[in-house]
């Protein structure tokens, strides 16, 4: 089943900041936390089931994460709810995120909307 883009099913990204405090492993110890918003202005209830990121790093990195649920939960969302959280994602160079949201509809339509492109750059250090 392919799924479609559902009309009204969006996605914000609210804030990006990098966390110093947070170490990250080796050949990627930039730690980035990022806020993000799923709001469902559309007339079906949607259930977030799946996500799927793809980090391009400047540095010729690319890692693409799929996943079950949203920060191990399932978002059942009606019309007019939004769903707020955040996480992170860790970097060895300056990089972009994007991704998609996967969903099924109460009627068992798969559904997705896209994650928008946001950049996270490394700080410069002192």
């Amino acid at each position: 089943m392919t799924p479609r883009e559902l009309p009204g099913l969006t996605v914000t990204v609210t804030q990006v900041v990098p966390a110093p405090d947070l170490a990250g492993p080796p050949g990627k110890p930039h730690v980035f936390v990022y806020f993000i918003t799923i709001t469902n202005n559309s007339a079906e209830t949607v259930t977030i089931r799946g996500r799927k990121w793809v980090v391009r790093e400047e540095n010729g990195d690319t890692i693409a994460v799929e996943g079950d649920g949203v920060v191990g939960e399932f978002p059942h969302l009606e019309p007019g709810e939004a769903f707020h959280y955040n996480s992170s994602h860790t970097i060895g160079s300056d990089a972009v995120a994007e991704g998609a949201y996967l969903g099924l509809t109460d009627a068992g339509e798969a559904v997705f909307t896209r994650i928008p492109a946001f950049a996270m750059r490394v700080p410069a250090e002192d």
